[in-house]
C-alpha cells in the first residue's frame, strides 16, 4: 500500500473519531442530566412538577429542529454546519452549568437541543461522504452505531461519577471540553471543499416539520404527568398529526424539498428508520426503569447505577464489531437487525421477572442481552438508512436517522411512563392498606408491567422489518441497476449487499 493510500485511511479514521466524539455528546446529553437532577433541583429549587422541563426541553427542541438542521448541512457545508454546532453546543452547555435559576436551566437546554440538532445530522453526512470503500463504511458504521446505541448508558455512568465526585453543574461544564477536542480537530481534518447544491430552503416545509414533530415530542412527553385523557396530550397530537400529513404533502410539489420522499419511500431505508424509532422506544425503557430499580429498589448510588450498565455498553461494542465486519455482509440487515430484535424482546422479559431480592447477576444477564440486540440494529440501520442516498441529500437522509432515534425515545419513555403509573396505581388499590411495603412492591410490579409492554415493542419490531427490508439479491440487483445514474460512489453497495 502506497504512502499516499495509507495517509489518507489514517485521515478518515481521524474523521471518524472526531465525529463519533461528537455523536456521543449528542447522544449521552439526553441522559446526563438525569442523575444529576436532584442536586440540581435542589441548588436552583424548582418543584417536582417543573423538574420534567429539564429533560423535555433538550428532547422539544433536538427533535423539531433536525430536518432543518439537516438541510442546512446540504445546503452550506457539512464541516461548516459540524463545527458550527460543536460552538453553539458548547456555549449552551457552559450558559446550563452556570444558570442560577430553573428558566436559565431550561433556556440552556433547549438552546443544546438546536445546535444538537445541528450538529448531529452534519455529524453522519460526514461520515456517509467520507466512507465510501465497503470494508471501511461497514466499520465506521459499526463504531457509529455503536454509540448510538450505548451513548445513553455512558451518560449515566458519566452523570454519576461528576454528580458523585465534583457536583451537577459539571454534567453540563464536560461537554465544553469534549467540543473543544473535536472542534480542533475537525477544523484541521474535515474537507473545505463545500459543495452548495442550492442556497434555498422550503419555508412552508420548516413550518410544517417543526411544528408537526415539535407538537408530537411534546404531546408524548406530557402523556405521564397530565394522562392521555388531557386536552393537552391528544390535542398536541392530533395538530401534530396534521402539520406532519401536510409537510408530506408540500415535499410532494416543493423544488427544493426539506425531506426528499425518495428517501423514505426505498423500503430498505424506510425499515431502517423503523428500527431505529423501535430501538429508540425500547432502550429508553432500560435506562429508565433500570435506574428506578438500582436506586430505588437496591439503593445503589448514582455512580454504581452509572457504573452497573457498564456491561451492556461493552456488549455493543463488541456485538456492534462482528455483526459490521462478519455477519451483516453475509446475511444482510434481514436477519440481522431481527435478530437484534428478539434479543432485545428477551432482555425486557428478563428484566420483567426482577423482585425485590434479585441480585445483580439477573441484572447483568438482561444488561448484556439488550447490549447484543442494540449492537445488531443500530449498525446496520444506520447503514442501510444512509446507503445509496446522492451527496446532495446525505444530511436530510442523516437527519432523519436522528430524528427516528428522538421520536421513538419520546414516544416510548411515554408509553412505558404511563403504563407503569397505571400498573402501580392498581397494584396499590388492590392491596391495602398501603403501607411502604406495598408501595414498594407497586413500584416493582410496575416496572415489570412496562418491561413486558418494552417486549411487545421490540417483538413487533421484528415482525415488522423481517417482513420490509429487501433480500440481499434483490438489493444487489436494484444498486447495480441504480449504479450508472447514482451521484454516489459505486464502491457502497456491497457492503450490505454481499
Amino acid at each position: 500500500m502506497s504512502t499516499q493510500v495509507v495517509e489518507e485511511t489514517t485521515h478518515r479514521w481521524w474523521v471518524l473519531a472526531t465525529v463519533a466524539l461528537a455523536q456521543l455528546m449528542v447522544v449521552l446529553d439526553a441522559t446526563i442530566v438525569n442523575i444529576a437532577m436532584p442536586s440540581a433541583q435542589a441548588d436552583l429549587g424548582f418543584s417536582d412538577n417543573d423538574r420534567q422541563w429539564v429533560v423535555t426541553a433538550y428532547a422539544l427542541a433536538f427533535g423539531s429542529l433536525l430536518l432543518l438542521g439537516g438541510r442546512l448541512a446540504d445546503m452550506f457545508g457539512r464541516r461548516r454546519m459540524f463545527l458550527i454546532g460543536l460552538v453553539g453546543f458548547a456555549v449552551a452547555s457552559a450558559l446550563g452549568g452556570a444558570a442560577q435559576s430553573f428558566e436559565m436551566l431550561v433556556g440552556a437546554r433547549a438552546l443544546q437541543g438546536a445546535f444538537a440538532a445541528v450538529l448531529a445530522p452534519a455529524a453522519l453526512s460526514v461520515l456517509v461522504t467520507t466512507f465510501t470503500q465497503p470494508k471501511e463504511r461497514a466499520r465506521a458504521f459499526g463504531v457509529f452505531g455503536a454509540i448510538a446505541g450505548m451513548g445513553g448508558a455512558i451518560g449515566l455512568i458519566l452523570g454519576g461519577f461528576l454528580t458523585e465526585n465534583f457536583n451537577w453543574r459539571w454534567n453540563l461544564y464536560v461537554n465544553v471540553f469534549i467540543a473543544a477536542i473535536a472542534f480542533v480537530v475537525g477544523s484541521i481534518l474535515l474537507s473545505k471543499t463545500v459543495v452548495r447544491h442550492h442556497n434555498h430552503l422550503d419555508l412552508s416545509g420548516i413550518l410544517l416539520a417543526s411544528g408537526g414533530l415539535f407538537l408530537l415530542v411534546f404531546g408524548f412527553s406530557q402523556a405521564e404527568p397530565k394522562g392521555w385523557d388531557s386536552p393537552v396530550v391528544w390535542g398536541s397530537l392530533a395538530v401534530s398529526v396534521i402539520l406532519l400529513v401536510g409537510f408530506v404533502i408540500r415535499q410532494r410539489t416543493a423544488k427544493f424539498p426539506l425531506l426528499p420522499l425518495s428517501i423514505v419511500q426505498d423500503r430498505d431505508r424506510g425499515s431502517s428508520f423503523l428500527a431505529i424509532l423501535v430501538a429508540g422506544s425500547g432502550m429508553f425503557g432500560v435506562f429508565l426503569f433500570l435506574t428506578y430499580y438500582l436506586q430505588l429498589t437496591k439503593a445503589y448510588s448514582p455512580i454504581q447505577t452509572g457504573f452497573a450498565f457498564l456491561p451492556m455498553v461493552v456488549a455493543i461494542v463488541i456485538t456492534a464489531q462482528l455483526q459490521t465486519n462478519l455477519l451483516v455482509p453475509r446475511f444482510g440487515p434481514k436477519l440481522i437487525v431481527p435478530f437484534g430484535m428478539v434479543m432485545g424482546a428477551g432482555a425486557m422479559l428478563w428484566f420483567s421477572q426482577l423482585t425485590a431480592t434479585s441480585g445483580y447477576g439477573h441484572v447483568l444477564l438482561g444488561l448484556v442481552a439488550m447490549g447484543i440486540g442494540m449492537g445488531s440494529i443500530m449498525p446496520p440501520s444506520f447503514q442501510a438508512a444512509t446507503l445509496g442516498v446522492p451527496r446532495s441529500s446525505a444530511g436530510a437522509a442523516s437527519a432523519m436517522v436522528s430524528t427516528s432515534q428522538q421520536v421513538g425515545g419520546a414516544i416510548g419513555t411515554a408509553l412505558l411512563n404511563t403504563i407503569a403509573a397505571t400498573a402501580a396505581t392498581a397494584y396499590v388499590a388492590d392491596h391495602q392498606p398501603a403501607g411502604p411495603e406495598v408501595m414498594a412492591a407497586g413500584a416493582i410490579h410496575s416496572f415489570s408491567v412496562a418491561y413486558t409492554w418494552a417486549a411487545g415493542i421490540f417483538v413487533l419490531g421484528a415482525i415488522l422489518t423481517a417482513t420490509l427490508f429487501r433480500t440481499r439479491a434483490d438489493r444487489a440487483a436494484r444498486l447495480e441497476a441504480a449504479a450508472p445514474a447514482a451521484d454516489a460512489s459505486a464502491e457502497e453497495a456491497p457492503a450490505l449487499a454481499h
